[in-house]
């Protein structure tokens, strides 16, 4: 297991110097924020992100993510020269050294909250997906200003590309998304890079647009769109793990077993009665997934990708991104790592009896 932490630049209020200072820390997950959706990520700012990172002592091997262009999803004339554009991206990175890279294929909207700043019973702060919340949303009257909502698209243009995702249906995104993987993938292969698709955040539709990356079914449909270890999965526990039908141990059992993983995003969620959820600590207690099953049965079955702490709560009156803070992400990477030394020397102490 190798563990990483997320960055956003220069720009975050994390700084790279505190990120190393996290016992175990190995690699740093980022990406280039300053380059429209679908345009070519240049050799030079790449070089320069990667120097950034490794002049801390942390490796430069995953990018989250390389965002695929609407028309892509959509199916439009216009996704080959994105696909192209894609396609150069992959190359550039790979001249860096990059080892994943995570997408997703979500129409529209990134992961979903109502809320950013939910204070919780112990003071800290959190994100959370309230369903009486979202009913009180409309995405046409410009009432999205969240974090993974594109914010780059005015009214007129939300309600415009709205009105092209009415033809698009479960089918036609899956059908979409398979020629995209059957034009990338050999294309990471020959590069030596692995993708790494993450799941829809939460798994089910959202405002009439379509979600696939939801369920074990599909993900299974999925890996076998391209049947090739270069396509693989970024299994996030939150994500999975914000609705009830997923067995979320029993997905990274099989999944690390079969060695489609590419990367782990792992954070708890409470779940609520009505379907609602709530982002937790990292601690099993504090939610509703059992992080020690998980860890151990990636431990059970080799998994030696990467793996990141997800979403953390505001804590110790840090301020920053929501989700995106140091202090509960840097504890939740010491429990992570307190499991995994755990599993090493319980199997080695066992492997010597």
């Amino acid at each position: 297991m190798k563990l990483s932490f997320r960055w956003y630049g220069v720009e975050d209020t994390v700084k790279l110097q505190y990120i190393r200072q996290i016992p175990n820390m190995y690699s740093i997950v980022t990406a280039i924020y300053d380059v429209p959706v679908g345009e070519v990520w240049s050799t030079n700012s790449i070089l320069k992100l990667k120097e950034e990172v490794e002049s801390v002592g942390l490796k430069f091997d995953v990018i989250e993510s390389v965002p695929v262009h609407e028309d892509i999803k959509l199916g439009l004339p216009s996704r080959e020269i994105y696909i192209k554009n894609y396609k150069e991206n992959i190359r550039n990175l790979s001249k860096a050294g990059v080892k994943v890279i995570c997408y997703n294929f979500m129409p529209v909207f990134d992961w979903t909250r109502t809320q950013l700043d939910k204070v919780l019973e112990d003071g800290s702060t959190a994100l959370v997906y309230y369903k009486e919340q979202l009913a009180k949303m409309d995405p046409l009257k410009g009432e999205l200003t969240l974090p993974g909502w594109d914010s780059s698209y005015t009214k007129d243009q939300l309600a415009e590309i709205f009105a092209k995702y009415e033809k698009v249906d479960e089918e036609v995104l899956w059908s979409n998304l398979k020629y995209f993987l059957q034009e990338i993938i050999p294309v990471a292969e020959e590069c030596d890079i692995k993708m790494a698709i993450h799941p829809d955040d939460p798994p089910y539709n959202i405002f009439g647009l379509p979600r696939i990356i939801t369920n074990e079914k599909n993900l299974d449909r999925f890996l076998k769109l391209v049947d090739n270890k270069y396509n693989g999965l970024t299994l996030c526990t939150g994500s999975l793990g914000s609705a009830s039908f997923n067995d979320v141990v029993h997905m990274v059992d099989k999944y690390s077993s079969q060695e489609r993983i590419h990367f782990m995003h792992v954070r708890n969620v409470k779940l609520l009665e009505d379907g609602s959820f709530e982002e937790s600590a990292h601690y099993s207690p504090s939610g509703s997934l059992d992080i020690v099953e998980i860890m151990r049965v990636l431990h059970k079955n080799h998994y030696d990708g990467y793996l990141r702490p997800d979403h953390g709560r505001m804590i110790w009156g840090e301020t920053g991104r929501p989700g995106y803070g140091l202090f509960d992400r840097a504890l939740g990477a010491m429990y992570i790592t307190g499991i995994w030394e755990t599993l090493e020397k319980t199997t080695k102490g066992e492997e010597a009896r």
